[in-house]
This record gives C-alpha cells, structure tokens and sequence, in this order.
C-alpha cells in the first residue's frame, strides 16, 4: 500500500504541467503526419503516473504510444500483467521487440520512459532500447532485434498517445513532457537529469532546445484549451475526451496526492478522473485514503459532495498512516471510527456530524442543505487542531471559525504523536459520488482556480494562510 511520507522528497526546479487521461473518457491525442519520417531512427520519451481504478487492482493494459497500419503497428504499452511492451509488428510477426521482466504497479510515483528506435545499429542490443527512469533496462522476457527493418511508426498514418490505435487499452493516469525526436537516437540526459541531492531521483529537464525532427512533437500541456498544441512546432495532435479540466498541475517535479487506487476496499466502490473520483455501487458505508502521508505542517483539501436521496459522506483524517486497515471494511469504512479519526459526515437527512475516535456527536452548526456542495477541511497537525467548512466558509463551533489564525477549531487535542496522518474518504449508498481535490488535478470542475501560498496546486477556494497542498514540494518544506 505504497504512501508518500513527508521530509523525504528532494525540491526541484519547476516544470511543465500534465494531462489526465481517463480509460472512461476514451481520452486520446492524435495526429496522422503529412509524410513518413525516418523508419530507422528516432525516440519517443514521456513522463507518466498510473491511475489503476479496479477495486481489485488489477492493472489492465494501458497503450502509452500507438501506430497501426493494415495489421502492422508499433506500440508501446503495459500489458495485462503490469510488463512494458515495446513491439513493432509487420507482416504477421515481432520484427522487433522488448517486454520487461519488471512490474510497473506504483500508482504514487511518476516513471521516465524512453523507447529508441535504432534499427541500423551495428549492435544487436542497441537496436531497441528501453529506458526506465534514466537507466537502461537490460533484461528481458522477449528480445527481438530488428536488424535493419522499418518501423511503423513515423509513417505516414495516423498515430495515438494513450490509446491503441484509438481504441482500448486506453490509458488511465497522467502524463507529461511528451517528446517525439524523429531521426535521432538519445539517451536519457537529454530529458532527464539524477538529482544532485538525491542521486536516484531522475527529475525532467529543458527539453525545447532539443531538434525534434520532421514529424518530431512536444507536449508540454502548458495550454489547457489546446492540450494537443505541439510546444515545439506545427506538429499539433487532437484531443478526443478531454477538456480544459483535464490540465493538472501533477507533474514529475512535483506530484500530488490522489486517492489510493491499491489500499484495500470493497469491490462496490471504485475510482475514476485520475484517481479524484469516488462511486459507490453498494448499500453500505465505503471509503478509502489518499497517497500521502503527513506527521507535522497545516494542510488544506477540498471535497464535492453531490446530494440526492441516500447520498451520504465523510471527509477527514486517519491516524498511523491509516495502516490499522479494519476501518476499511464494509460498513466500517470511515476513518473516525478508527481509534485514531476525525472526520467530517454528513447524511441526507440533512445532518452534520463531527466523528473523532469512534464517537459521533451530531452538530448543528455543520449542517446544511444545499446541492453540490465543496467541502473544505484544513487541519492543523502542529496545534492538533482542524476545521471543515462548505463553499468558502467554515463551520463555526463556538466562535468565529478561522484556520488563518488559528480560532474556533472544530475539533482540538489532536496529537502529533498519533500520526502520520492519512486523508479518508467514504460514500454510502447504491449510485453515491464524491470528487476530491488535493491541488493537482480536480476530480469536479472548478470554478476559480486559487493556489496556496506558495503557488502550488489549483482549489476552487484560497487555501487558509499557512495552509498548504499535499504534494512533494510542499511535504519537502513542511511535512
């Protein structure tokens, strides 16, 4: 159940944004170039973070780069067992390729990827080449060296990022800095460095300077309204099932959290929009975490909360890392009944509740009744305090609730020594949703789009002075 902890990730220097591509959307880019390119030499390189939405976790096939052409084709993709595929077929048989021996199942992390085409190579081995985080990968379940043979892709017909010749296996999760280099074959400094205070982090560099070549492209996202627009050039691809929503600021130099798609949970809730959405298919109480993981600092998270009869939820914290998977059981699935909770419910009978440690006191003053509301939670670790609110403002307790200074928590006595601190998510109800917001991508439109103080992530509301979005920039600094 991998979670990102806080003060142990490196700062790096800022970088472009991301595109969430959703298998439900049959979100796509495509281009079909006006002539063939080099068939003998080029690299294909992207930064992606995986979404897996099944409840049992399985990881479909998931096509990263496609070229189909009258039962030819050239892809590049992770096959049903988590393996990444790089294969060029033509007439009916594997002209070239290389299947990795390694699993790629970590949805919290963000992977370099770099496929070469080198078919001219004079040796063997260097033909095809496969790049995982800026070191070669050298062991293989299926070689084929192409010796000299043409690729598909680079010619003249239509190509895919995140489908299979725009179709299933769609990609579902994130991807950035997508770069097409026709004519050369590179290595991984030429997209990528190794963090200088962290030696095995391999972190995205300048890529603009790079010669991209004929039908060479580079998507860096930057233009939410044309999220196809080639940065480098005229090489445009077009976006079928995505919108200006789809931008994220989650991107390999600073990722965010999302929910959890491998902690444990019953097979009636799923995950959808790059893990930020929640639906439930069952009667009971369901709920998962997030990916990251916080011992000290003031964070903020937003929640949309659509009504309609039967629609309940919660929102908030869990103690120890949410590790004590008991509260994720059927019907048991919301972090304050932990021994170690306090989170925020509301039922449709138009009641509010504040659940801390198994204990459930109604309160009036965290009621409300209106649709499509934004829940927003900002909690404290330090002072051992936090605070829900709805559409801009927060429940008072007793005062004047503010987390900016500190007054009114609806829940104090919070203790550090608990932590760290996992956000909890929980629906209850046949045909429930949730959408959660945690800055880099929203799983619900947004309305506005405010940062916190350092400028980091995208909130339909300004997040409290002082208070912060969970990603590793900030988990670097604060957490």
């Amino acid at each position: 159940m991998p979670i990102i902890l806080g003060a142990n990730s490196a700062a790096v220097a800022s970088g472009s944004n991301s595109c969430r591509f959703n298998t439900a959307s049959s979100s796509e880019l495509s281009r079909t170039p006006g002539g063939a390119g080099n068939l003998k030499k080029w690299t294909w390189s992207s930064w992606i973070k995986m979404s897996p939405t099944a409840a049992n976790h399985t990881y479909w096939a998931n096509s990263l780069f496609s070229c189909h052409s009258s039962g030819n084709y050239t892809e590049i993709n992770f096959n049903n067992a988590g393996f990444m595929d790089f294969i060029n077929v033509a007439g009916g048989a594997a002209t070239g390729r290389r299947t990795t021996t390694q699993y790629f199942k970590d949805p919290t992390a963000w992977y370099s990827v770099i496929a070469v085409w080198d078919s001219d190579n004079g040796t063997a081995g260097q033909q095809m080449r496969l790049y995982i985080n800026g070191t070669e990968v050298t062991v293989f379940s299926a070689t084929t060296n192409p010796a000299g043979a043409n690729s598909i892709m680079n010619e003249a017909v239509e190509t895919f990022v995140a489908s299979s010749n725009g179709g299933a296996p769609f990609f579902d999760g994130y991807m950035a800095e997508i770069c097409f280099i026709d004519g050369l074959a590179l290595t991984p400094t030429s997209f990528g460095e190794f963090d200088s205070d962290t030696p095995t982090i391999f972190k995205p560099i300048d890529v603009s300077g790079l010669t991209f070549g004929t039908n060479g492209f580079y998507l860096d996202f930057k233009d939410s309204s044309d999220l196809g627009n080639d940065a480098a050039g005229s090489n445009n691809y077009t976006p079928a099932g995505l919108t200006a929503a789809d931008q994220a600021t989650d991107t390999p130099d600073n990722n965010f959290c999302t929910l959890n798609p491998i902690t444990p949970r019953n097979t009636g809730l799923t995950m959808d929009d790059g893990n930020c959405a929640l639906a439930s298919t069952n009667a009971q109480w369901l709920g998962t975490s997030a990916t990251m993981a916080v011992s000290a600092g003031k964070w903020y998270a937003e929640w949309k909360y659509i009504t309609g009869s039967g629609y309940n939820m919660k929102f908030g914290i869990v103690g120890n890392g949410g590790v004590d998977i008991a509260w994720l059981t059927a019907n048991v699935s919301y972090g304050g009944y932990s021994p170690i909770g306090y989170e925020y419910q509301y039922n449709n009978s138009g009641t509010g509740y504040r659940v801390n440690n198994n204990s459930s006191p109604a309160w009036t003053n965290g009621s409300f009744t209106a649709a499509d509301s934004i829940i927003m939670m900002a909690f404290d670790i330090d002072a051992g305090k936090i605070w829900w609110g709805r559409n801009g403002t927060w429940f008072n307790n007793t005062g004047t609730a503010n987390p900016a200074t500190g007054t009114d928590a609806a829940t104090t006595g919070i203790s550090s020594d608990d932590g760290p601190f996992v956000i909890s998510c929980a629906l209850e109800a046949n045909g429930s949703t949730g959408f959660t917001n945690f800055g880099g991508c929203s799983g619900f439109a947004l309305s506005s789009e405010e940062t916190d103080g350092d400028g980091f992530g995208k909130f339909d509301y300004e997040p409290p002075s002082g208070f912060f979005s969970l990603c590793t920039k900030n988990l670097a600094n604060y957490g």
